[in-house]
């Protein structure tokens, strides 16, 4: 018996496919040409934006990584290309509004960034970082204080795919009691991601843990695994509750 089948029954009603649109806003996605492992070109950036667009989102925040071995991106590399890929955008007479911040991958040089007060942010000056898969960074405490007293909201993406913090769930409530508001990839209520993921990402939606849902969207498959989601009852629950920021 699946995850779902668990929650709901066996014998679920099926549900009529609910509009996106609700969403409104994306905040993680990687749509900037030749920056990351996301888009590759502009046509690729206009086709993602195109897709986001046909979901029902009006604004999209998307979020180059930033990691210093890999991907060493900075204001100076990200913000040309945000120009760039408007102007596109107005070519193709595409109504969406685009900005960007930036993925943060936290680690030593993360804390270095975070001295020279020279993040990318979105909204109310909130700053999206990521964490290691493979074990939580001794730094995160220090540095989402650090973060903190700079005037900055830390934002942790896709908090559901940290398998070590599946073990230790409480953490969830520790992080946000700390100020760190949570965001869950769309992809991972999908199930994209394997059932601990997706479970992980009902424990959260169950507690009341969740504050942005984002489509880290990096390319087509992504757009396409998304039509899943007009029928899927977590889904459903999340946009009816109306507490997602």
């Amino acid at each position: 018996m699946g995850f779902f089948s668990k929650l709901f029954g066996t014998k679920q009603a099926v549900l009529e496919p609910k509009d996106l649109s609700a969403l409104v806003t994306d905040v993680h996605s990687h749509l900037l040409p030749g920056l990351d492992d996301g888009a590759k070109s502009l046509d690729d950036s206009i086709q993602l934006i195109s897709g986001l667009m046909e979901m029902g989102y009006r604004k999209i925040v998307t979020t180059p990584h930033i990691m210093y071995d890999f991907y060493r991106n900075s204001p100076a590399t990200i913000l040309p290309a945000l120009d760039r890929l408007r102007e596109a955008l107005l070519l193709h007479k595409m109504d969406v509004e685009l900005d960007a911040a930036a993925e943060y991958y936290l680690d030593e040089h993360f804390e270095k960034y975070i001295e020279k007060t020279e993040l990318l942010t979105f909204g109310d000056n909130m700053v999206l970082f990521e964490l290691s898969f493979f074990e939580e960074p001794k730094l995160l405490e220090k540095l989402i204080f650090d973060l903190q007293m700079n005037g900055y909201t830390p934002v942790l993406a896709h908090p559901e795919r940290y398998t070590y913090l599946h073990k230790t769930p409480g953490r969830y409530f520790e992080l946000v009691e700390r100020g760190v508001l949570l965001q869950v990839n769309l992809g991972s209520i999908a199930g994209n991601y394997g059932q601990g993921v997706t479970k992980t990402s009902e424990f959260l939606a169950d507690n009341g843990l969740i504050s942005f849902l984002g489509s880290d969207t990096h390319h087509m498959m992504h757009i396409q695994m998304f039509q899943s989601l007009k029928t899927n009852p977590l889904i459903h629950r999340l946009l009816s509750e109306n507490k997602l920021l």
